[in-house]
């Protein structure tokens, strides 16, 4: 279990994958609708599921156990069906479109196309708190010092969430009525990217004092000629990776004024998503081409590619601390 790579997306599988083989080593059947998003829990002992309405939570090692039931059990026992969730998170009136995890795992943050931005006890499945957007949410991210939400929609708003507070501190509009599709915050807390559906990144410096953040605006560029469906930073902030309707992702060199490092080509439909390594050296990716690549960022060759889903792939999680 040192590494754990998962993929899913319309047609209702989530598969785990082994990263060096490449074989699909078990699957969960998520029956409710498409999965829009994947998370691991840190101590890589749940997988979250964001599909439409709900988010389920599935037991890691208990998928692992029951990797030749196949979902032929019928039986309403977690303990016995690889496919029934641990936990199921029910609140959200439409597609929840992200989901992140709190440090220790006690609370998740989700996001979605019913306007709203949710915290939830993990351990006892409950909103504890519900921020509203006039719009459809299309990513939250937890930034590190763990007390601040940061958001973006439809109609192109930023916006920050005290939890202390538990109020909305920043709202930034980078361009007016432009989808903001998602956010990346660094590991340290000290950069903030959003991408856009013109193909635009900007580049925010994030600064604390005194737990009061204060954001300088740093850079904007223009990444892709067509929709960026994700933005993420590497672990070492050292890089950008951003995904686009261009069948390509991208590199970015943080360290030399956003330079492209290297266009990843292979995909043959949208690139979705993606995560990088902890050692920031290799990027997964899934696309609406079916597939789930590992690129080895040092040449941008695919060491790997997933083959199994039936329809377009749309997100990946991958836990390899």
């Amino acid at each position: 279990m040192s590494v754990i790579l998962a993929s899913a997306g319309y047609d209702h599988t989530i598969r785990f994958w082994d990263a060096l083989t490449g074989v699909c080593s078990r699957t969960i059947q998520h029956t409710d609708s498409q999965v829009n998003r994947l998370e691991i829990t840190s101590d890589k002992r749940f997988l979250a599921a964001a599909g439409n309405l709900y988010v389920r939570l599935y037991d890691i090692r208990q998928a692992a156990t029951h990797t030749t039931n196949n979902g032929s059990n019928n039986g309403t026992n977690s303990n016995n069906n690889n496919n029934n969730p641990a936990m199921t998170f029910e609140g959200h009136t439409n597609n929840v479109t992200s989901l992140a995890f709190q440090v220790e795992n006690k609370w998740m943050v989700t996001s979605s196309e019913d306007g709203t931005v949710k915290v939830w006890d993990v351990r006892a499945p409950s909103v504890q708190r519900s921020y509203k957007h006039h719009s459809p949410v299309n990513e939250v991210v937890i930034h590190p010092n763990q007390g601040e939400l940061i958001s973006c929609d439809q109609d192109g708003n930023i916006r920050i969430w005290d939890l202390g507070e538990n109020q909305c501190t920043h709202h930034l509009i980078p361009e007016d009525d432009v989808p903001l599709n998602s956010l990346s915050v660094a590991s340290d807390g000290s950069m903030l990217v959003a991408g856009n559906n013109k193909g635009n990144c900007y580049v925010w410096k994030m600064q604390s004092q005194r737990d009061i953040t204060s954001l300088t605006p740093v850079t904007k560029f223009r990444s892709h000629s067509k929709y960026i469906t994700r933005v993420l930073l590497s672990t070492d902030i050292k890089h950008l990776a951003t995904c686009s309707a261009d069948h390509t992702a991208r590199i970015w060199s943080t360290e030399n004024n956003f330079n492209l490092e290297t266009t990843l080509q292979g995909h043959q439909r949208w690139v979705w998503d993606c995560a990088f390594s902890a050692d920031s050296a290799y990027l997964v990716t899934a696309c609406s081409d079916h597939y789930v690549r590992l690129w080895d960022l040092s040449n941008s060759e695919t060491v790997r590619q997933y083959n199994g889903h039936h329809k377009g792939a749309v997100c990946v999680a991958l836990n390899d601390v």
